[in-house]
């Protein structure tokens, strides 16, 4: 009887949980979806800066 206490707690649970409204669903996901490119340009302009840095140091 162990999983049907599980999912009567888990449903109880889920009545406490405020869930965002649409407008802020669409603003978070734009927001994460800048801020993903932004550290994907970063780290790849980090990344080159060190291999150039690295082949001119060797090279």
């Amino acid at each position: 009887m162990g999983i049907i206490k599980y999912i009567k707690e888990t449903n109880a649970e889920m009545k406490h949980t405020t869930w965002p409204t649409t407008n802020q669903a669409i603003l978070f996901t734009i927001l994460i979806v800048v801020s993903s490119l932004l550290l994907s340009l970063f780290l790849g302009a980090f990344d080159s800066l060190f291999t150039n840095g690295l082949k001119a140091l060797i090279g």
